[in-house]
């Protein structure tokens, strides 16, 4: 999520921007141009604190909305750690974790399925980033689901240069898998990719998150092959965010960005159906996204 000083804690506070439309369910594409309606829900939720998400009700919204895969970012707790709640969700036995090495309370991510996947595997195979505990790849039948909790640049962009190495190195990764069966990449990429992503573009063009550095490496992104499921069945639409800070009454003024994604590989265009925004359920400073697809 983008972190800011003081000031522009402060500026926010004045700040007033349009009620935020509801895309918690938009117009629902449940059939693909070949007919098939979607058989494979993936949500998606940057819970900014496993135990604290537990405790708002994220764990009952996610029995509510019965995913066949969930992902979870920024879960900042160890494997041990994580709460019973969540061990025990109806319909997601099959869980995998990744935890930051050494480092309690930071980053994290988790990978939870209905079926057993055909394999896993933790990370990307860079050692800079694999440490921290970023992103999970389950493998089923028809594609690869990864989830992933992209570093952000750090207030006064002090990290810049190594989420620049992280997005190089993600995007080798994603390619190798690609050439292998379509990807799902599921998660909090921190990054708003256009203007119509976020609500105050030009006040933030040199924040985290914003940056061209930022942006152009998720433009790369997408001419490797990838492709921004929402913004494909949603070109024009504003207002479409997915965090929002905790100051100043930002989400209830809609002053947010959109910063979780469900990218796929181009030829899984025919199969997707669907990709909800869900920005009226709470539980964290972000809101859990759904795709759907017909695989």
């Amino acid at each position: 999520m983008p972190k800011r000083g003081k000031k522009k804690e402060e500026s926010v506070r004045t700040i007033t921007a349009a009620p935020a439309p509801s895309y918690e369910d938009p117009p629902t594409r449940e059939a693909t141009p070949e007919g098939r309606r979607w058989t494979l829900k993936v949500t998606s939720w940057n819970v900014d604190g496993l135990r604290a998400w537990v405790r708002k009700g994220g764990a009952k919204w996610v029995q509510e909305e019965a995913p066949d895969v969930l992902c979870l970012q920024e879960t900042k707790c160890g494997v041990s750690a994580v709460p019973p709640e969540v061990r025990a969700l109806p319909g997601l036995p099959h869980q995998f974790w990744a935890s930051a090495e050494g480092r309690p309370g930071y980053s994290g991510v988790g990978l939870l399925a209905k079926t057993e996947p055909l394999n896993v595997t933790y990370g990307i195979g860079d050692p800079e980033h694999d440490a921290d505990g970023r992103v999970v790849t389950a493998e089923f039948p028809s594609l690869f689901v990864v989830c992933a909790y992209v570093p952000n640049a750090g207030r006064g962009l002090v990290r810049l240069e190594p989420r620049q190495r992280f997005d190089a190195a993600f995007l080798e990764f994603l390619r190798r898998l690609d050439a292998q069966k379509p990807v799902l990449l599921c998660g909090d990429l921190n990054v708003a990719h256009a203007e119509i992503d976020l609500c105050h573009p030009r006040a933030n063009r040199a924040n985290p998150g914003f940056t061209p550095q930022e942006r152009e490496g998720f433009t790369r992104l997408l001419g490797a092959g990838f492709v921004d499921s929402f913004r494909h069945l949603y070109p024009e639409a504003r207002g479409a965010f997915t965090f929002w800070t905790y100051l100043g009454g930002a989400r209830a003024r809609n002053v947010g960005w959109r910063l979780d994604y469900a990218v796929v590989s181009r030829r899984l265009l025919a199969s997707l159906c669907d990709t909800k925004i869900r920005n009226t359920v709470a539980g964290s400073d972000h809101c859990p996204i759904t795709a759907l697809l017909a695989v």
